[in-house]
């Protein structure tokens, strides 16, 4: 379903002349086929998934937010706007992440659940979050929230 409402997208962008917009979905429909090749390597014919796309699309936006930081560092603010209206772009085929707060309840529940009490247990806990909430939680935030709750 999202890899036909990103081809969708890149037909609409190119229709309507959306330069940027075009751009950034070509890049998501390159990487989306360089994984679904490697995965059809490992014995997976049907490709990714779609939570496995949602992963591959918040990877983006952090490498993404990453070069933002670099290219003001560097006094590159017209490259630094060009990644950031690519973040724009593919926002658009996220969820709506999950605010701290929620974030919180939700590690402390299935801490609670899986009756997690030591660093040992994160494993577990971060596997749980990644497939109840895929792309829906930024997992490098919450690995730093689960880390201190079972410290």
């Amino acid at each position: 379903m999202l890899r036909t409402r990103l081809n969708d997208a890149l037909k609409d962008a190119m229709k309507s002349k959306e330069v940027r917009a075009t751009s950034a979905l070509r890049l998501i429909l390159a990487a989306l086929k360089d994984r679904d090749i490697a995965e059809r390597s490992k014995g997976n014919g049907d490709g990714l998934s779609d939570e496995q796309i949602l992963e591959m699309l918040q990877k983006m936006v952090r490498q993404r937010q990453d070069s933002i930081e670099m290219y003001t560092k560097g006094g590159r603010d017209d490259l630094a706007k060009r990644e950031a209206e690519e973040i724009e772009v593919i926002e658009r085929f996220l969820p709506k992440q999950m605010d701290e707060s929620d974030m919180r309840t939700a590690i402390e529940t299935v801490i609670g659940e899986l009756g997690a009490s030591s660093v040992k247990d994160m494993g577990r806990v971060m596997g749980t979050l990644k497939e109840r909430y895929p792309g829906r939680m930024d997992f490098g935030k919450a690995s730093g929230i689960v880390k201190e709750a079972l410290v």
